[in-house]
């Protein structure tokens, strides 16, 4: 049986961003994701939880991880400096409860109803002529996103159809309603590819998205996919604090 755990920390947010903006990890008015991404792989290396979910100070920071309490703490304890480890509110405090972690159900049967809440960022991929990875654009622009007959669709149904597709094409679930909770265009930073293999370090480049949390329902249709989806995530940008599924029992029959 694959270990699979929900780990939690509170990060405090004064001290993480102090420590985001010495490492030069935080673009104007945009989020921690990539900061949030570069903390964690400094704390737990190869260990690093995905994909993982900051909702806010107050709730803190959720992730999933396939490494056990005892390899987490580990981890933490040889590689975040102390000042790291008390942003992230690693250790337990009057402001913090310190790294928590459970175990998570990964085995789901077919046919079993869900509810969720996930983060994503709607992007679809397009080829580029002249660029080896191509490039994505926001799935509400995107041509094609919408029927003739369909102009007038709101972003909220193109999103839903967008996660309907993430859920569906694995055959791991089907998605029986979502909601879109919020949104908003958020700058996020990421680092560019390099032009060439001696052509110097990444820089990073700072790229405005959508930023979309849905709630909703959905039945598993295969244990064995919707064990990999979990574990994956769902779109992209998930090692930036996009994509966690988190479920909960079924507020209603469907």
């Amino acid at each position: 049986m694959t270990t699979f755990n929900l780990m939690h920390c509170q990060p405090d947010p004064r001290k993480f961003v102090l420590w985001a903006s010495r490492q030069g990890g935080l673009p104007a008015g945009g989020d921690l994701g990539y900061a949030l991404h570069a903390a964690l792989h400094r704390v737990f290396g190869a260990r690093v939880p995905k994909p993982f979910y900051y909702r806010d100070a107050r709730a803190g920071l959720l992730a999933y991880t396939r490494s056990s309490a005892d390899e987490l703490r580990e981890a933490a304890a040889l590689c975040a400096a102390p000042d790291l480890a008390d942003a992230l509110g690693l250790d337990a405090g009057p402001r913090s409860p310190g790294l928590g972690v459970r175990a998570f159900p990964l085995q789901w049967d077919a046919g079993r109803v869900l509810g969720f809440e996930v983060r994503v960022r709607p992007m679809r991929r397009f080829k580029v002529e002249d660029r080896k990875h191509g490039s994505e654009r926001d799935a509400f622009r995107e041509p094609g996103a919408r029927r003739d007959d369909e102009k007038d669709l709101a972003r909220e149904d193109v999103y839903a159809r967008w996660l309907a597709e993430q859920f569906e094409t694995s055959g791991a679930a089907t998605l029986i309603d979502a909601r879109m909770t919020r949104f908003q265009l958020t700058p996020v930073m990421r680092l560019t590819q390099a032009a060439s293999p001696g052509g110097g370090g990444r820089e990073p480049r700072t790229i405005i998205g959508p930023d979309a949390i849905f709630s909703g329902h959905v039945r598993v249709e295969d244990t064995a996919a919707f064990a990999r989806l979990l574990m994956r995530g769902v779109g992209r940008h998930r090692a930036f604090g996009f994509g966690m599924l988190l479920l909960r029992p079924a507020s209603s029959a469907a």
